[in-house]
């Protein structure tokens, strides 16, 4: 039709999407009503219409089907009783099968008549009305009604694939309690609330929405948002999630975001979108059946043509071949094979904090040979902590942290945080009295009247403070990469501390993980060659380049394509964003709460967790396998039945068994991903 845009298909949701520049959408909705379809229209500046899900089968389509069974059984047991095929009896018992089963498909063969759309109803109907000109009335009645019982079947099984993807949206309740101006709590519904309103979470409930705590203390278990197996703790100014459980005590949430833009929404919306970015063996499978289909049919018209007209074969022993093959032709198995592993493979990752923005990301993971790492906020945590204390002389170490940490309280420079939080939970700083920054030096203050330094070796000189007896600590400390800065007053040095940027807890599993499975870990980094050499040695990764500049880790990603072929590249930060944009699949950290790492990344990991790297490669590569398993079930079957019905041993109801068998067989297969274990891959390849 003219002023029709573009065409977006959703098997899962079972819609159509039509974009248009028409000004009345009359013509459109006149066009669907005629193929059978509800038509509705959607203002993108207004929420989308609420259109109501239909069951699977009404009670009156039961009653139909089960008298259509009935009906097909009686007349084949009065044809094997003796009763010719086509005699009154047998003939009305027929009609009423394939009236009551098989209308809904005839509607639908008519509408593919009229569209030249060699589909498997238009199929069907052939066949059926094949075996009726043949006088085969009760293989026509078991046909339409073991086709009806398929498409059930069929309809059913996609409903459980789609279930799951809807139901990670059901994790967040529909209600809350929250506070009302009078400062009363009250259950209202999760769509109403607001931006800044406040909620209550009980002990053992679901977060409704995004939040920021204000008020109380809890563990809050986020596996269905990040994945992670282990509840994180949370206090007020931490953010939280709907859909995550708060295990104990109270929480009052701020709220950040309405329900509809939540964390979780976000999620289901980015699954759903990505089935109309398809992966290339789906690309592949639904270009191979737009030519198998018609080749087929003409292959089956030969069937019933040739042999009768050269060979002089019984017409109709050729034509009820011809129909069995056009029953078992359509590439139903085939077609549908695809989209429901790779949605599996999608809401498997989901569930396990790996968002991925399409089937080609996760199709082309098993191809990864190399991944590129930061190492600034990917391998490490992104921000300094204390990592070793020399105290001096008759000094303990609490007593040069809470020394350090007085002085440091009153910076908010990075290095001064981390000896902050260094000190033990509930210890008492001391007062300082005329505090000063010392730019490129360090601090310096008066606590119970003596006179403090903290700061590097530039601010001990000018202070006259002897640093001998830790001269040796600070070389070892700077030559791994670390800073190392010096407490002391005016009667001589009271310590060291070492700070430096600490290696997250998952970087070492995750890079033997990937080693494991062949992929080469390469790191990327701005910083220092002797910093990175440290990370490097302490996670296993012996390619290392540092000193790089955004453009430089782009460089990088092209040699290392250049030597490896398919390459991966994960980062945190905008300096890494031409190197993933190059990059055959970009992996981006610590997505939850973040709008543009959902928004851009082909992966987002949506906690820290460095391990669920190798957790997408084990998965790409199963969904690779049983890509190819289906694949191979759906064609083998059908050549299968292809020799059969040539042979003369396959009766058209086999051959929808067969074709249904397919089906079935395809996306039950798909879904085991939904029960992707990782631990079970891991001894498996591709």
């Amino acid at each position: 039709m003219d002023g029709i845009l573009d065409l977006r298909f959703n098997l899962m949701g079972r819609s159509l999407d039509v974009v248009h520049d028409l000004r009345s959408v009359q013509p459109i909705t006149e066009a669907l009503h005629g193929i059978g379809m509800k038509a509705v229209v959607v203002d993108e500046s207004a929420p989308a219409p609420v259109v109501a899900e239909e069951a699977a089968l009404s009670p009156l389509q039961k009653v139909g089907l089960g008298v259509a069974g009935l009906c097909a059984v009686a007349a084949e047991v009065l044809a094997w009783q003796g009763a010719a095929e086509s005699s009154p009896p047998v003939i009305a018992l027929s009609l009423i099968s394939i009236l009551t089963a098989g209308i809904p498909t005839l509607r639908k063969g008519w509408v593919a008549l009229k569209t030249f759309t060699l589909n498997i109803n238009f199929l069907m109907c052939l066949a059926v009305v094949g075996a009726v000109l043949i006088g085969q009335w009760p293989e026509a009645a078991m046909v339409i009604f073991l086709f009806a019982i398929a498409e059930l079947i069929e309809a059913l099984s996609l409903d459980r694939a789609r279930g799951t993807v809807h139901g990670l949206l059901r994790l967040a309740p529909d209600e809350a309690n929250v506070r009302d101006a009078q400062g009363q709590w009250q259950v209202i519904e999760a769509d109403r609330i607001n931006v800044g309103a406040i909620v209550l979470v009980k002990p053992g409930e679901r977060i409704a929405v995004d939040g920021e705590v204000v008020e109380g203390e809890s563990s809050v278990n986020q596996a269905p948002i990040t994945g992670e197996s282990m509840p994180v703790r949370k206090k007020p100014g931490d953010a939280v999630y709907a859909g995550t459980i708060n295990e104990h005590g109270l929480l009052e949430v701020r709220v950040t975001t309405q329900r509809r833009n939540s964390t979780l929404a976000k999620i289901v919306c980015v699954i759903e979108e990505t089935q109309q970015n398809q992966a290339p063996t789906q690309r592949f499978v639904d270009t191979f059946a737009k030519y198998y289909t018609p080749a087929v049919v003409v292959a089956a018209l030969l069937v019933a043509i040739l042999p009768p007209l050269l060979w002089h074969q019984p017409v109709h022993e050729w034509l009820y071949k011809a129909l069995v093959m056009l029953v078992i032709a359509c590439p139903c198995a085939l077609v549908i094979s695809t989209p429901v592993t790779v949605v599996s493979g999608l809401t498997a990752a989901a569930k396990r904090g790996i968002l991925i923005k399409g089937g080609q990301f996760l199709e082309a993971g098993y191809k990864i040979k190399a991944i590129a790492l930061d190492k600034t906020g990917t391998l490490t945590q992104g921000r300094p902590a204390v990592v070793a204390v020399a105290p001096v002389s008759t000094h303990s170490r609490d007593e040069v942290l809470n020394i350090a940490a007085s002085l440091d309280a009153n910076s908010d420079h990075p290095l001064a945080r981390a000896v902050v939080a260094a000190v033990r939970p509930g210890t008492q700083l001391q007062r300082v009295q005329g505090f000063e920054a010392v730019a490129g030096r360090g601090v310096r203050g008066v606590i119970d009247g003596l006179q403090y330094y903290l700061g590097n070796q530039r601010l001990m000189t000018e202070h006259g403070v002897n640093f001998d007896a830790v001269r040796d600590d600070l070389a070892e400390q700077e030559a791994a990469g670390r800073t190392a800065v010096m407490l002391a007053n005016d009667n001589g040095l009271i310590g060291m501390i070492a700070i430096a940027d600490v290696l997250r807890d998952s970087a070492i599993p995750a890079v033997e993980r990937l080693k494991a499975l062949g992929v080469t870990p390469v790191m990327l980094t701005g910083d220092n060659l002797a910093t990175a050499q440290q990370i490097g040695d302490q996670v296993g990764i012996d390619q290392i380049q540092a000193d790089l500049l955004p453009e430089q880790k782009l460089g990088a990603v092209e040699v290392l394509e250049s030597k490896y072929g398919v390459v991966g590249m994960i980062g945190d930060g905008i300096n890494d964003a031409p190197a993933l944009a190059r990059a055959k699949v970009g992996f981006a950290m610590g997505a939850a709460g973040s709008d543009t790492a959902i928004e851009t990344a082909d992966v987002a990991l949506m906690d820290d967790d460095l391990r669920k790297l190798p957790v997408f490669v084990s998965l790409s590569k199963q969904t690779r396998r049983i890509l190819v398993q289906n694949i191979v079930l759906a064609l083998g079957i059908k050549v299968v039945f292809f020799a059969l019905a040539l042979s003369g041993l396959a009766t058209l109801w086999m051959a929808v068994f067969a074709d249904v068998g397919a089906s079935l067989l395809v996306v039950f297969n798909g879904l085991r991903l939904l029960r992707f274990d990782q631990a079970a891959a891991k001894n498996k390849r591709v």
